[in-house]
């Protein structure tokens, strides 16, 4: 006696003629939750993000035009007038370039200490730990303008207690202040990517290392080897924030103004905006902010880009 196979039915018959049928989505329910939920942030994202951007480049298209000399004051329309104004402008790219060449230094430096501290203060063999970990970060707590006179004044030859070394080296020169606003950036922020990354080494699960020990591995050779490639999108994450922070450099040099001739107003491009700001020229204060958030996001998407293809080979 012979039997019959019962006829494929759904999803067999699909695989057996190779045509796959479309999936269903699935169906999201309490939609009105998840949009009541979600609007305070939207609101407040809309207005204190979305609108400002389109205000500052509604902003840079604008001029201020004249009938004569003493003429009412008019806004009128005026194209890509400021955007060619802006390259026109030297100082606004050489503030660009300085913070570039603050940028491919002072960075790799910070975010290497913030490393090999965060590495610290997960290692089994550090003792101490609570006092080290809040030692790390106290220097983030210090507002930024707060640190920059207190290290301004260490630097100044009038000020200094450390005069036997201020007088021999010119911190506030115009050869060594930017990195002395370094130094400063460097000492408020290494606590603060140390957290982060320090947050990213607990995440890490034990058992890893307890199959490293067993396999013969030391401390040094775990960092290595285990650690540090584990916490790599916690670095490019810090790294990609300091990018941006470094081309919005503004309450650091700011202060160190007050000690310094070498720091002009034009310093950064930050203080080159608020320089033209208070002239007042409000329309190419927005057309320079506008390219200083466009460079910031090539620069920052960039390197995020980068760091994929170079994880990804």
């Amino acid at each position: 006696m012979t039997t019959t196979a019962p006829a494929p039915t759904g999803t067999t018959r699909a695989s057996a003629t190779g045509a796959a049928r479309p999936r269903r989505r699935p169906r999201v329910l309490h939609k009105g939750s998840i949009a009541i939920l979600l609007a305070p942030f939207g609101i407040l994202f809309a207005l204190f993000y979305v609108l400002p951007i389109i205000f500052a480049i509604g902003q840079s298209l604008l001029v201020v035009r004249r009938e004569g000399t003493f003429g009412k004051a008019e806004l009128v329309f005026g194209g890509l007038s400021q955007y060619a104004l802006v390259f026109q402008n030297e100082a606004f790219w050489a503030s660009m370039l300085r913070m570039l060449a603050f940028g491919v230094v002072q960075v790799p430096i910070m975010l290497g200490l913030a490393l090999l501290f965060a590495l610290l203060l997960d290692s089994p063999l550090l003792k101490g730990k609570r006092f080290f970990r809040l030692a790390f970060f106290v220097p983030y707590a210090v507002p930024g303008v707060i640190a920059a006179i207190m290290w301004g004044s260490l630097f100044s030859p009038n000020l200094s207690p450390f005069t036997a070394l201020t007088e021999k080296v010119d911190f506030l020169g115009a050869d060594l202040v930017l990195w002395s606003i370094a130094n400063v950036v460097t000492w408020v922020y290494v606590g603060y990517n140390m957290l982060i990354i320090y947050s990213s080494l607990l995440s890490i699960p034990s058992e890893i290392y307890e199959a490293a020990r067993l396999d013969g591995a030391g401390q040094f050779r775990i960092a290595w080897s285990i650690k540090i490639p584990l916490v790599r999108p916690a670095i490019v994450m810090t790294a990609i924030f300091s990018i941006i922070g470094t081309l919005q450099l503004l309450a650091e040099p700011q202060v160190f103004r007050s000690f310094s001739s070498a720091v002009t107003s034009t310093f950064t491009p930050n203080m080159t905006v608020y320089a033209t700001a208070s002239i007042p020229n409000s329309n190419l204060a927005a057309a320079f902010s506008v390219v200083l958030a466009v460079t910031t996001f090539v620069l920052s998407f960039g390197f995020m880009k980068w760091m994929q293809k170079k994880g990804n080979a």
